[in-house]
């Protein structure tokens, strides 16, 4: 099996190396090529790779290499996880949009409008690539935004499936608090990347008996305190949001603490720097703690169970057709949504693709903003395709973050302002 990943370069990679090489009988490797534009990044990346299957007794080779098309040759799956313009644009992007008393983040809200634009171009000609010359590989996206970049993969034809760790970070801090294995909660994980909510927390499968409301009771402060929100807020809910649902809950909070305090793509670049300064040591071969806090918790085990299940494995510990937390078609899923949308959803996932489970009904305090949020993501996505000062504002006046036509105009000329190196038409 010939695994390709584009991005290879990134500090995150150790982190997915460790999977592969722990899960290599959940998904066997003959080949894996990481493929980057960085030489340095590369050969330190891949050199510690390479170190890492060895102390572990993977038989996989570890291939490194600049070139795509001839990386990706005949691969069976290909992992997209880039950062166009680096933490240089990142931190653009957490930073201009506090200028207008919006919240600066690169996913969401104005910043990850800017990432999107200058996203989904890149990943389409990586994509045509693959296509030509790997044309039976699934594409694994983990690219963000990642909703907005896997529905332009398929609607442009592509075998693709969007990845977050975001559903898998929850299960693990569930099962810590209720003292249960992993693999024994299933979530009932509805909405659009980076805007889920847990509705139930089912033992034993998606049809066990739903722990949430003794969760919320036992340890709902805990909870709370992760997510940065008021316990209270959870139990009027009735359900447990994704972290990113505080820029929504609490916007003008939000706003007021990051005008305060360092950005994070600051704190990551020089993260960054001290990680492949480690990677270089030819006496490391595990992955360092420091890459713990870098984000992208378990992200090694959702790709692995991601990967396994797509190329007919099944997922780690589980029968082929395992059920994961994934982005994929609407499809009719969540039916206030047209059926070409991308949600994030449970689906069960094997060689022919992911299929979403039946939905439970949204309620509307949670619906509502997935038909806004979604809105918006087809307008930026048509503003990613064609491009235009007209249709970037749109989207911007079409994200409950931003929805003020003045704000929309400010924040429209500060991001084609910070982004023309990557946007061509402006």
């Amino acid at each position: 099996m010939k695994l390709a990943v584009v991005g290879g370069g990134s500090t995150y990679t150790p982190e997915l190396i460790d999977g592969f090489a722990r899960l290599r009988d959940d998904l066997p490797i003959g080949e894996l090529v990481l493929i980057d534009p960085d030489a340095v990044r590369l050969e330190r990346v891949g050199g510690l790779a390479r170190r890492i299957f060895a102390r572990q007794g993977h038989p996989g080779r570890v291939t490194l290499t600049d070139d795509l098309a001839a990386g990706a040759e005949g691969a069976d799956a290909v992992l997209v996880q880039l950062r166009v313009g680096g933490q240089a644009a990142r931190l653009r992007d957490e930073t201009w949009p506090l200028e207008c008393g919006c919240v600066g983040q690169e996913t969401t809200g104005a910043g990850g409008l800017a990432k999107a634009l200058r996203t989904v171009p890149v990943v389409l000609d990586i994509a045509e690539t693959v296509r030509r010359v790997a044309p039976d590989a699934w594409i694994i996206d983990f690219t963000n935004p990642v909703g907005i970049v896997t529905r332009a993969l398929l609607d442009a034809g592509h075998r693709a499936v969007g990845l977050c760790n975001v559903a898998i970070g929850l299960q693990r801090t569930f099962a810590g608090l209720l003292d249960l294995p992993p693999a024994s909660l299933h979530l009932d994980h509805y909405g659009l990347n980076h805007l889920t909510w847990e509705l139930a927390v089912r033992h034993g499968g998606p049809d066990g008996p739903d722990l949430l409301p003794r969760l919320v009771a036992d340890h709902g402060e805990r909870i709370a305190e992760r997510l940065k929100l008021p316990p209270a807020l959870l139990a009027r809910l009735g359900a447990v949001p994704s972290y990113y649902l505080r820029y929504f809950y609490a916007h003008d909070e939000v706003v007021a603490e990051l005008r305060e305090q360092p950005a994070r793509a600051a704190e990551v670049a020089a993260m960054e720097e001290r990680l492949l300064e480690m990677y270089a040591d030819p006496a490391l071969d595990t992955k360092p703690e420091l890459l713990a806090s870098r984000g992208g918790a378990f992200y090694s085990e959702a790709a692995v169970a991601l990967a396994a299940a797509l190329l007919g494995r099944g997922a780690p510990g589980t029968a082929p057709g395992s059920v994961q937390a994934v982005n994929v078609r609407n499809a009719g899923t969540l039916p206030f949504l047209p059926d070409d949308a991308v949600v994030e959803v449970p689906a069960r996932v094997t060689a022919r693709g992911a299929e979403p489970l039946p939905a439970p009904t949204l309620d509307p305090l949670f619906a509502g903003l997935v038909a806004h949020v979604t809105g918006y993501e087809t307008l930026a996505l048509d503003a990613a395709l064609r491009g235009g000062r007209d249709r970037v504002f749109a989207a911007l006046l079409a994200h409950p973050l931003v929805g003020q036509y003045d704000r929309a105009d400010a924040l429209t000329d500060r991001l084609l302002a910070h982004n023309r190196d990557h946007l061509p038409w402006a």
